[in-house]
């Protein structure tokens, strides 16, 4: 029952070990690698959804929010 635990143990947390290479952060780091896909509609989308949340309009990226406070 321990050798089968183990054998487990390896085979499973064996695939968790791979590093990023340099050369790899390229295609990592692309528009189409991040939440949005680089979809532009699908961003304006989801600005909606958070300026409906947060009573605001506009002024992505700067700091305060729709409560007047900064």
């Amino acid at each position: 029952m321990i050798k089968l635990f183990i054998l487990l143990s390896v085979l499973l947390f064996s695939g968790c070990v791979k590093e990023v290479q340099p050369w790899e952060k390229e295609q990592l780091s692309s528009d189409l690698m991040k939440p949005d896909g680089g979809n532009a509609l699908y961003k304006q989308f989801q600005e909606h959804i958070y300026f409906s949340k947060e009573g605001s309009k506009g002024g992505v990226g700067v700091a305060g929010g729709g409560c007047g406070c900064n």
